[in-house]
C-alpha cells in the first residue's frame, strides 16, 4: 500500500490515475495516416500551454536536458558567446552543457536564493557594442532554491538597448503549474519537459520556438542530428516522426492537456499559488526559512527550506522515506545538507499537500528538531479553510 503515497519532489510528480489509463495502450502503427490526428492536435494545443500564436512547438524524446540540448544546437555556433546567470543548480547545470559545446559562456554569479538580475542583464547587453551575445539564458523556475524570476523584466533590459540576441527559458518546472507568456514575454525558446506540470513519466522533451529562432537554425553549426529541428518539423507537418516516437507518452499528453483545459488554465496557476502558500504558512510556524529572499520570489512549485543550524537535511529526508514512505527533495549543489525541498507542483489538493505537511512535520519532530508538532499542519489548515478556492478540483 505504500506505494500510493505521494511524492513531494519537484518531479517526477504523481500520475492521476486518469493518465496512467490513457498511457496504457498497446503499440500503435506511427507511421499509419491516423496518426496525425494524435500528434497535431496535441502540438497545438501544447502553444496554448506555452501561449505563443506565432511560434511552434517541437518535441523529442528526451527529459528537459535534451530540450536544452536542442534549444542550443539547433540555433548557435562553436565559439558564440552567451549570457548566463547562475544562481541555482539547474542554470549551472544549463552553464556546464554550453560550455561542453564549446560556446564562449558569459556567467553572471549570484547568491542562490536570487532570481534572475535583470538589472546585471542589462548592464552587459548594454557593454557589448558589438552584439557578440548571441543568447541570453535564464532559468524561470529555479528547482533548487524554489525561486522564480521576472522574464519580463530580462526581455525588458534586452529592449532598452536594442539587443538582438535570443532569449532563451528554461521553464522545466513552471510551465502548465504557472503562468508562461512566450510571446508576450519575448522568448525565443522556452524549454519544458512532461513529467512536471502534465504529471506525465519522463520522456517528452518539449520545446517552443520562436520564428526568430527557427530563422537561426539557418546558420547555426553545432552538430545535431537526433534534435535538429528541422527534421522533426518537416515530419511533424506530415503528421510523423523523423524516428519512432514515444506513443503512449503523446496519448499521455493528449489527455494532460484535456485536463488542464477542463480546469482552466488560470485556475491551474491559482490552485498552485494556493497549495504553496499553505507550505509557506507551515515553514512560518516551524520557525524556519526559504531559500528564496523575498516574497516576489517565492516559486508555486517548489520551496527550498533550510534546517536549523546543526541539522542534516538529507538524514531529514532518509528518515521521511524510511519511516514513512514519502519522498521530499533534497538539497542539490550548496544546498546539500543544508535544506530539503517540498514540491508542490503538479497533480496535488489541499489535502494531499498537507500530508506531506504532516509527514514532514513527524520526521522533524522524530529527529528532535526545534518545532512544535502540529504547529505547521494547523498553519496550513487555517489558510486552506479561510482562502478561497477559484479552481475546480479535477478528477483523479
Amino acid at each position: 500500500m505504500s506505494c500510493q503515497n505521494p511524492v513531494f519532489i519537484p518531479g517526477p510528480t504523481n500520475i492521476p490515475d486518469r493518465l496512467r489509463r490513457a498511457m496504457n495502450v498497446q503499440t500503435t502503427d506511427h507511421r499509419a495516416p491516423d496518426f496525425v490526428e494524435l500528434l497535431i492536435p496535441m502540438l497545438d494545443d501544447l502553444k496554448k500551454v506555452f501561449k505563443t500564436k506565432s511560434g511552434s512547438v517541437i518535441t523529442f524524446p528526451a527529459s528537459g536536458t535534451g530540450g536544452w540540448e536542442a534549444a542550443i544546437t539547433n540555433t548557435l555556433s562553436p565559439g558564440d558567446k552567451v549570457l548566463v546567470a547562475r544562481y541555482g543548480m539547474f542554470s549551472h547545470r544549463w552553464i556546464d552543457l554550453c560550455q561542453r559545446h564549446n560556446l564562449d559562456v558569459d556567467i553572471i554569479d549570484c547568491d542562490w536564493g536570487e532570481g534572475a538580475p535583470a538589472d546585471l542583464y542589462a548592464d552587459r547587453l548594454a557593454a557589448d557594442k558589438n552584439h557578440e551575445i548571441k543568447a541570453v539564458l535564464v532559468t524561470h523556475n529555479e528547482t533548487a532554491t524554489g525561486v522564480v524570476s521576472d522574464i519580463a523584466a530580462v526581455r525588458g533590459a534586452m529592449d532598452a538597448v536594442q539587443h538582438p540576441a535570443l532569449l532563451y527559458v528554461d521553464c522545466v518546472s513552471s510551465l502548465a503549474s504557472m503562468d508562461f507568456r512566450m510571446d508576450e514575454w519575448g522568448v525565443d525558446l522556452a524549454v519544458s519537459g512532461s513529467q512536471k506540470g502534465f504529471m506525465l513519466i519522463t520522456g517528452m522533451a518539449i520545446v517552443g520556438v520562436s520564428e526568430k529562432a527557427m530563422k537561426a537554425c539557418e546558420t547555426a553549426t553545432c552538430p545535431r542530428c537526433f534534435f535538429d529541428f528541422r527534421d522533426m518539423i518537416k515530419a511533424n507537418s506530415n503528421g510523423g516522426y523523423p524516428y519512432t516516437p514515444p506513443l503512449q507518452i503523446i496519448h499521455g499528453m493528449r489527455e494532460s492537456l484535456h485536463m488542464l483545459f477542463e480546469e482552466g488554465l488560470d485556475n491551474v496557476f491559482l490552485r498552485h499559488t494556493r497549495i504553496a502558500e499553505g507550505v509557506r504558512r507551515a515553514v512560518g510556524a516551524w520557525n524556519m526559512h526559504l531559500c528564496a529572499r523575498a516574497p516576489e520570489l517565492y516559486s508555486d512549485t517548489v520551496s527550498a527550506i533550510y534546517v536549523p543550524d546543526g541539522f542534516d537535511s538529507d538524514v531529514l529526508t532518509n528518515h521521511a522515506f524510511d519511516n514513512y514512505g514519502v519522498s521530499f527533495g533534497v538539497g542539490l549543489g550548496q544546498m546539500a545538507g543544508k535544506a530539503f525541498r517540498i514540491g508542490h507542483l503538479g497533480s496535488l489538493t489541499d489535502v494531499m499537500s498537507l500530508s506531506g505537511i504532516a509527514t514532514i512535520e513527524m520526521a522533524m519532530k522524530d529527529l528532535n528538531y526545534p518545532i512544535e508538532l502540529g504547529s505547521g499542519v494547523s498553519a496550513a489548515q487555517e489558510y486552506y479553510r479561510h482562502s478561497t478556492d477559484m479552481s475546480k478540483q479535477h478528477a483523479a
